[in-house]
C-alpha cells in the first residue's frame, strides 16, 4: 500500500514519481518472492484505465493512463506479473475506486470527499475542476478494507480485481449530498470552479463482479451512510478541521 506520490504531485514531477515508487516496490517484489510470501498490490482503479470506453469498467478494459501516477501504477502491475513468472512471486492485484470515510485527512491532494466535507464545515470554498467536476466511484473505507482482505485470502493468485460500488457521482452531486446532511449550525456551502486539469480522467466507475464471484465480497455501506459517518467524525474532530485554517 505504500506510495510516495498522488496524481497531482506525479504530474508536477513525473521523474520523481518513478524514482520514489518504482525501485523500492520492485525490490519488495524480489524480497517477498525470495521468502515464498504472498502480497496484495494496491494499484489504482481510478488512473490505470484512463478515459473509459465502456461503463462500468471491468478488469479487461484497455489500460491507457493519462497521468504519470497511473503509468507508474500500471508499470508496477506489469513488474508483479514479471516476477510471478521469473521469480515465483505470489500476488493479487486490486484496483480500488475512490476510498473515503472516517480517518481520511483532508487537504493532502487526494480524497475529494474529506476535503469537501472539511471545507464545508469550516466555511471554506470547495474547489472543483470544471463545471460539474469529474465523475467517480466512491467506496467506503470499511468496504474497501474487506475487499482487500477478501482478495488476499480468497482471491486467485496473479489475478486483478476491481473494488468499487459501481455507482458514479460527479463532484457537484457529492456536494449536493453534503448539503443535504448539513445542519443549520454547520453553515453554508461555497463552491469555487477552477479550470479542468489535463490529467483528470473524466468518468471512472468500476465493475466489481469478478471479486464478488471469486470471493463473495460486495459493498455493504451506502454512499449516504458513509458520508454521514464521515461528517459526524469531522464535526467532533477539531484537529482535522483545524487543517482547513492552516491551509489557507
Amino acid at each position: 500500500m505504500a506510495y510516495a506520490t498522488v496524481p497531482n504531485t506525479s504530474f508536477q514531477n513525473p521523474v520523481g514519481d518513478l524514482l520514489e515508487n518504482l525501485p523500492p516496490t520492485v525490490q519488495l517484489f524480489s524480497e517477498v518472492a525470495a521468502r515464498g510470501g504472498k502480497l496484495v498490490l494496491l494499484s489504482s482503479g481510478g488512473t490505470v484505465y484512463g478515459e473509459a470506453v465502456k461503463l462500468p469498467i471491468t478488469e479487461n478494459h484497455i489500460t491507457k493512463p493519462i497521468s504519470p501516477y497511473g503509468v507508474t501504477k500500471l508499470t508496477l502491475e506489469n513488474y508483479a506479473h514479471l516476477y510471478s513468472v521469473t521469480h515465483g512471486l505470489k500476488f493479487v492485484c486490486v484496483r480500488p475506486a475512490n476510498a473515503f470515510g472516517v480517518g481520511q485527512r483532508p487537504f493532502v491532494g487526494q480524497g475529494f470527499i474529506s476535503t469537501a466535507v472539511a471545507s464545508a464545515l469550516s466555511g471554506r470554498a470547495i474547489a472543483i475542476f470544471g463545471q460539474h467536476g469529474t465523475i467517480r466511484d466512491y467506496i467506503y473505507v470499511d468496504d474497501l478494507a474487506e475487499g482487500i482482505v477478501s482478495a488476499l485470502v480468497k482471491g486467485r493468485v496473479s489475478e486483478t480485481y476491481n473494488i468499487g460500488s459501481e455507482v458514479g457521482l460527479s463532484n457537484m452531486e457529492v456536494i449536493d449530498a453534503i448539503s443535504r446532511l448539513m445542519t443549520d449550525a454547520d453553515g453554508q456551502i461555497r463552491v469555487e470552479h477552477l479550470p479542468e486539469r489535463a490529467f483528470d480522467v473524466k468518468v471512472n466507475v468500476l465493475d466489481s463482479t469478478k471479486l464478488h464471484e471469486h470471493t463473495g465480497w460486495k459493498p455493504t455501506i451506502t454512499f449516504d451512510e458513509g458520508l454521514l459517518r464521515t461528517m459526524d467524525w469531522m464535526r467532533v474532530s477539531k484537529n482535522v478541521l483545524a487543517l482547513a485554517t492552516k491551509s489557507d
